[in-house]
């Protein structure tokens, strides 16, 4: 008996604390007007983006459409990967790749006039060659590949959140990202794919 009314008062403090502090619970952010009820997500290249920018968008409550439809906004997005050579060591071996991803995104509302110019976002992740660990390096590619798309995904809808919490057109904007996906040493990629 003690031990239960002992466990409901620090229960009873424990929330008068956070209420006291302001905490509340995070709600979605707005989204541009044009979009707040149903949009075609057209997207190029970009691997999983598409299904990732659907998944956020569904869980805003947003109807996703797969073909242009009358009274639908349209959110056009490019993306593509591309893998550099960093550095190299000697014996013109390679020592570092990054991996980047690029995308181009614009919303148009559903008479097809522009509201959100082209904005881009970049994302990166480096990562070591060990030549002697040749084996895995097309898998872990793949691997940072999806963490990007992921991160990516996340960039767009909150640049689509803060256009929509101004309510107004944001200029044409670059946004370097940096990935916060930890370097693991790895052998050297192949050709990166979309």
């Amino acid at each position: 008996m003690i031990k239960q009314r002992l466990q409901m008062a620090v229960c009873i403090v424990g929330f008068g604390m956070l209420c006291a502090c302001g905490f509340h619970l995070r709600q979605s952010a707005a989204l541009p007007a044009p979009m707040q009820q149903r949009v075609y997500l057209n997207v190029a290249g970009g691997g999983e983006l598409p299904r990732e920018l659907a998944g956020a968008l569904n869980s805003r409550k947003i109807e996703v459409l797969d073909t242009s439809t009358p009274g639908a906004a349209e959110l056009d997005v490019n993306a593509q990967f591309r893998t550099d050579i960093l550095t190299s060591t000697g014996f013109a071996r390679v020592g570092e790749y990054a991996v980047r991803y690029h995308a181009v995104f614009s919303l148009k509302d559903e008479q097809g006039n522009v509201v959100i110019p082209q904005q881009g976002i970049d994302l990166s992740h480096e990562f070591t060659f060990d030549p002697f660990q040749a084996v895995g390096t097309a898998a872990q590619t793949e691997v940072i590949q999806r963490d990007l798309v992921r991160e990516m995904s996340d960039a767009i809808m909150r640049r689509l959140e803060a256009i929509g919490r101004k309510g107004t057109l944001v200029a044409p904007a670059n946004e370097d990202e940096s990935s916060s996906i930890p370097a693991v040493p790895s052998s050297a990629p192949a050709a990166a794919s979309s």
